[in-house]
Order: C-alpha cells, then sequence, then structure tokens
C-alpha cells in the first residue's frame, strides 16, 4: 500500500508555541546575539489593510535572485494585494520596503521550489513550514498541486 499523502504540506508548530516563541525571536532578530538567524528569518511591520491595526510578524526570509520573499498561505499576506508598505527588520538592518502580494499559483510554486532546491529537502522543509512526503525534494508539478490545494502565497519585498 502506497502513501496518498500529499507531496508538499503545511506543517507550522503549534499555535501556542508560536505565541510564546516569537516576542524571543523579534526580539533577537534586533540585536548581535541573533546571529545566523538574522539573515534567515525577518520581522514585517506593517499597518491592516482594512483594519488599520499594526502587525509585527517574524517569518522566514527567503533571496531568490537577490530579491527577498516571504512565503506563506496565513492570512496577513493579504495586506499586501494591492501593493503596500512595511518596515522590514532583516540581517540587523530596518528597512522600509514595499510588499506585493504574489497569488498566483504556478509562479509560487516556481518560487517555492527555487527556494526548497536552495537549501536542500531537510532544511527546506524547517526554513518553510512544509512536510515533503519520503523527506525527498518534491517536483516543480508537486509545489504547484500544494500552491493551488492550500493557498500559498509569496509577498515579494523591493526597496
Amino acid at each position: 500500500m502506497t502513501d496518498q499523502s500529499p507531496a508538499v504540506s503545511i506543517s507550522h508548530p503549534p499555535e501556542g508555541l508560536l505565541r510564546a516563541v516569537n516576542p524571543a525571536v523579534k526580539f533577537l532578530l534586533g540585536t548581535p546575539l541573533g546571529g545566523s538567524l538574522r539573515r534567515q528569518m525577518m520581522v514585517l511591520n506593517f499597518t491592516g489593510r482594512k483594519s488599520g491595526r499594526k502587525y509585527s510578524v517574524p517569518v522566514s526570509a527567503h533571496q531568490v535572485d537577490g530579491t527577498l520573499y516571504a512565503l506563506a498561505s496565513a492570512g496577513w499576506t493579504a495586506n499586501f494585494r494591492d501593493g503596500a508598505n512595511a518596515e522590514v527588520l532583516w540581517d540587523g538592518k530596518k528597512t522600509t520596503m514595499r510588499g506585493e502580494l504574489i497569488r498566483d499559483p504556478a509562479t509560487v510554486a516556481d518560487l517555492a521550489h527555487r527556494v526548497a532546491e536552495s537549501y536542500g529537502a531537510k532544511k527546506a522543509q524547517r526554513m518553510m513550514g512544509l512536510q515533503f512526503r519520503d523527506n525527498r525534494m518534491p517536483s516543480l508539478e508537486e509545489f504547484t498541486e500544494a500552491a493551488r490545494r492550500d493557498g500559498m502565497r509569496a509577498v515579494k519585498f523591493t526597496v
């Protein structure tokens, strides 16, 4: 009998754990104590598009061709639907950047596949909040299926 689970699926730590750990992560990213974490993670500070509420979200930072991206299926990404400014804390520096939401599954899948390939299967799962069936690198087609099924999105950040 073969495993029929998806080749790529969302796999995040429990919400309670994230709530407990995120303040420490945000603090560390703003100090030299953050070490290599300062290039692997970023903190996005932005205002809600409809609510006007202030958000501060730590996420994995991914670079593709020298451009900074966040890959997520979380609701906060909708705040960048028509483009929005965010203060981005990355690599120990705060920079005002423009975030543009990318929802096209083929484009998101291509970005996710390229990011995963750059990390390798094991690190990609940890850095991207994903789980790969059989711990092998999924194909572009499998990433496309996941992007469609799970509503994976990308936010592209430019200066």
